[in-house]
């Protein structure tokens, strides 16, 4: 995702425009399974903003769940920001010759990642190659709830970016309800977050009934994670008083 706080071009800004300006990103990490949008992180195309993203994540873990299996697209970054927070440094045994060696960052044991990865000629996709990066293969695949044929794809975290952009006008480009401050336009995907996952039924998430009339039971995110046990209203969400931590 991306966004234009400015109409000008990225080439044209200069040394005087504030930081914040030109072409930003919003890098977004969700649950499949419960639908649930867990963290968002806007800024540049980098190594330090995936390290942001998956930090947040990281925060938001419980500390008695496991880490959780990942998956994205071939973006190099990435691979880099999960190493960043999901290893440890181990620095390898000197045998007296040559200068001592630097600290390795080694990934942990139980971090496991998938990437898939679109080869494109002409705009259009011709092949794509799914990738274990860490992690058991069969591991992977089982804890992904992969079919037999051991497909992975992106397509939950695609079709919510693809939400984001119907839903918040600002994410237009080059029009007149473009971001014109970073800060407002964070604030903006923390608001569409909230609603997101506690206001809006998902019909992939609804359950089946057999009682009376009713068939369905519908469900938000954050019912199918067990967060809540209702459908919130927008009043409900506006009204909510934050606990103090």
């Amino acid at each position: 995702m991306r966004y234009g706080p400015t109409l000008k071009k990225e080439k044209n800004l200069t040394d005087s425009d504030p930081l914040d300006y030109g072409d930003a990103y919003s890098l977004t990490a969700m649950t499949p399974d419960t639908r649930l949008f867990i963290s968002h992180h806007e800024g540049k195309r980098t190594i330090e903003d995936a390290q942001e993203l998956f930090k947040d994540v990281e925060r938001k873990r419980s500390i008695a769940s496991s880490i959780p299996v990942f998956t994205s697209d071939n973006w190099s970054p990435f691979e880099e920001g999960l190493v960043s927070v999901y290893s440890f440094l181990e620095t390898p045994s000197y045998h007296g010759r040559g200068r001592k060696p630097l600290p390795l960052m080694i990934p942990y044991p139980n971090l496991k990642y998938a990437r898939v990865c679109k080869r494109r000629e002409n705009n259009r996709i011709v092949e794509i190659v799914e990738e274990i990066v860490f992690g058991k293969p069969e591991e992977v695949l089982r804890l992904l709830g992969a079919d037999s044929g051991g497909r992975i794809n992106t397509s939950y975290v695609e079709r919510l970016n693809l939400s984001i952009r119907n839903s918040l006008a600002r994410f237009i480009r080059r029009g007149m309800n473009c971001s014109k401050d970073l800060g407002i336009h964070t604030k903006a995907i923390d608001f569409f977050q909230a609603w997101y996952n506690f206001v809006k039924p998902h019909k992939s998430l609804r359950l089946e009934l057999k009682d009376g009339d009713r068939k369905w039971m519908q469900r938000t995110p954050a019912m199918a994670e067990g967060l809540t046990d209702h459908i919130w209203s927008l009043s409900e969400l506006l009204c909510f008083r934050v606990p103090v931590q």
